[in-house]
């Protein structure tokens, strides 16, 4: 048989993505992220039906999930590259299109072509924040992200509608302000500002004492007035990300600044052959 005729071997990758797939999944974390991805539907369901503080709750639900898959994930070494793919699905829908669903009929939908335009511009830079993420795994720093995490945009969506409903303010609003929000929190995500990614926080280890006081303090705190600290701890996580690049970046600068050669133009200001007079040396 000729070699025109002959079958092509398959691509390596292909047969050892095959190999990977025949061996099985892990199940402990995937269902954590098929939980997440119940509770992200959840939530478009109850936009649909008018429930938004349901719907903002769930959404909520999803990111402890989204957590929870990658910490056990992690802590039982069972990671993969299918656990992967399947968890930037999930929070594609339960991060980006949930929230941006749920914000628009919330807030956008008045304005018409620029309402779902903001809604639309949430998802796509949520996608392209995930996939990003995606390609850029392997050298990605283990103390911050890239760009603000997409169930960190989504977080700060969802927690400022508890905010108004707390206020008794649940149904449909209608401010210029949630444009400019939704749209700076999309511009955030593709950006190449630094966020802090707490990958490294190991509670298995011996911590100081205040540590577990704090995280108490917390609990309590978010007990007695959920929507109030939730999203006070979602503003402050999205403010982080500038305050801290803009604190890198002068300090970049002030080091670079510190380095530059300061006795190289001194030099050239005496001038080539010029001697320098040393303590009480007389002229000759």
């Amino acid at each position: 048989m000729s070699a025109r005729f002959r079958r092509r071997p398959p691509r390596q990758r292909g047969r050892i993505q095959r190999d990977d797939l025949r061996k099985g999944i892990y199940i402990l974390p995937n269902l954590f992220t098929s939980a997440g991805l119940f509770a992200g539907f959840y939530s478009i369901v109850a936009t649909l039906n008018g429930d938004f503080e349901r719907a903002a709750w769930a959404v909520i639900i999803s990111g402890i999930c989204d957590a929870a898959d990658g910490r056990i994930a992690r802590l039982t070494a069972t990671t993969s590259k299918f656990g992967v793919e399947y968890d930037s699905l999930a929070d594609l829908l339960a991060f980006g299109l949930a929230p941006a669903l749920l914000v628009y009929e919330w807030a956008l939908r008045p304005y018409g072509k620029w309402g779902w335009s903001v809604a639309f511009l949430f998802v796509v830079c949520g996608a392209l924040r995930l996939a990003r993420y995606n390609v850029q795994i392997d050298n990605v720093e283990a103390v911050s992200f890239k760009g603000l995490p997409i169930p960190a945009g989504a977080g700060m969506v969802v927690t400022t509608i508890l905010l108004y409903a707390k206020f008794d303010r649940p149904g449909p609003t209608q401010s210029p302000a949630i444009l400019i929000v939704i749209s700076l929190l999309a511009l955030l995500m593709v950006s190449n500002l630094k966020f802090a990614s707490f990958k490294e926080l190991d509670l298995r280890r011996r911590k100081p004492f205040p540590v577990l006081l704090g995280i108490i303090v917390l609990l309590v705190l978010i007990v007695n007035e959920p929507q109030i600290v939730l999203f006070t701890i979602a503003l402050l996580y999205v403010l982080h990300g500038p305050v801290w690049s803009l604190y890198l970046w002068r300090k970049k600068r002030s080091t670079a600044h510190a380095d530059s050669p300061h006795e190289a133009s001194e030099e050239t200001t005496a001038g080539p052959g010029a001697e320098t007079i040393t303590g009480r040396e007389s002229l000759p």
